[in-house]
């Protein structure tokens, strides 16, 4: 599996499952290739774009079964509009979704319907993504009843055996979403994501809403979700801080483009990626021997309506080497699992450049 700037890529390369070894392609539920995605920014009289923003631009990459993948940037990277993309709350401009060996892009809409409750939401804000005027039960049920989950007389049962797995009581099926913090709210979305079994769950930074002390809690129960139910997710995130706690691999995302895959011990003991490395100097540390020196970037993030020519990192990357302003890199594999788009490996692979 490789990205590239769609000239010449390398040939895709089996991907790692959660212990770090390539995955079987049958072991491969999501199956991301070139994805691209183009929203008009100016339209002239006749309403033809003239210009375009570029918010995902040629992201590939695979999620095998049983596996949380963690996709973290920081905003405008794109990495929540392929999460839309995947659950069909947007249309991709190019490239495939693989879905347990279906082409979903390839799809008419209503075959693509038929697929919907097996790729299910956590949305960001737990506050916005409740009816406030339906009971907590009656959420929960809408997904098993529209899509015919169980018959009506096993829905109750259903609804509080849900509860139960989120750590709600059952007696708060008869409460309004405003009677709720939010982080059980949340965990109210958990639990109408888990109600129809799906088999892959997107999980957009559902934890960026909460209060410090919450969101633990919320990271452990989505980990403890895992293991119990054997579900996949993709995790969205800002910060690699968060995705560290429930991803097993983790992909890094700048301007549109993937900037590095890796397994998340090998990514957090080894950055390769100029990008991730400055990610990961920012955490705060309360043990001062783990302490890293800050990474300070300069310049601004460039256009996505007018994206440089090159590695969309160059204009403020501190380990540029020649060609970095004119050649988007290709993700290749630099070490085992372990791939990285930057120029300071296009030649000799591992070991053969160092960044500082």
């Amino acid at each position: 599996m490789s990205e590239s700037n769609g000239k010449g890529a390398a040939a895709a390369q089996p991907q790692a499952g959660a212990d770090g070894t390539s995955a079987p392609s049958q072991d491969i539920l999501l199956d991301v290739q070139h994805l691209t995605k183009r929203f008009a920014a100016e339209t002239n009289f006749f309403g033809k774009a003239t210009s375009h923003v570029q918010a995902v631009d040629d992201v590939s990459f695979q999620i095998r079964r049983g596996e949380a993948f963690g996709l973290v940037g920081e905003s405008g990277c794109g990495k929540t509009t392929v999460g839309k993309m995947l659950v069909n709350l947007l249309k991709p401009t190019s490239g495939k979704i693989v879905f347990d060996g279906h082409d979903l892009t390839a799809m008419k809409p209503a075959e693509r319907k038929a697929y919907c409750k097996d790729i299910q939401l956590i949305f960001q804000d737990p506050y916005a993504s409740l009816n406030p005027r339906m009971r907590i039960g009656d959420i929960i049920a809408e997904p098993i009843l529209t899509n015919n989950i169980l018959p009506k007389d096993k829905v109750e049962d259903r609804v509080n055996e849900l509860l139960e797995c989120v750590g709600l009581a059952n007696y708060m099926r008869n409460r309004y979403p405003h009677e709720f913090s939010g982080g059980q709210r949340q965990r109210v979305g958990i639990a109408r994501a888990l109600a129809v079994n799906p088999k892959l769950i997107v999980c957009d930074e559902p934890v960026s809403a909460l209060d410090v002390s919450i969101q633990a809690q919320v990271l452990n129960l989505l980990d403890e979700l895992k293991e119990q139910f054997g579900l996949t997710y993709l995790f969205i995130a800002h910060g690699l801080n968060v995705v560290k706690h429930v991803s097993d691999r983790v992909g890094v995302m700048y301007l549109g483009k993937m900037m590095e895959i890796a397994p998340k011990k090998s990514l957090y003991a080894d950055p390769l990626s100029p990008y991730t490395q400055a990610l990961l100097s920012a955490i705060p540390s309360v043990d001062p021997a783990t302490k890293r020196d800050r990474i300070i970037l300069e310049g601004d993030v460039p256009s996505p309506i007018d994206p440089p020519p090159g590695c969309r990192f160059a204009g403020r990357c501190f380990a540029k080497v020649e060609g970095c302003d004119e050649v988007m890199p290709p993700l290749v594999e630099v070490k085992p699992n372990h791939q990285c788009a930057c120029h300071r490996y296009d030649e000799g692979g591992p070991g053969t450049a160092v960044i500082d």
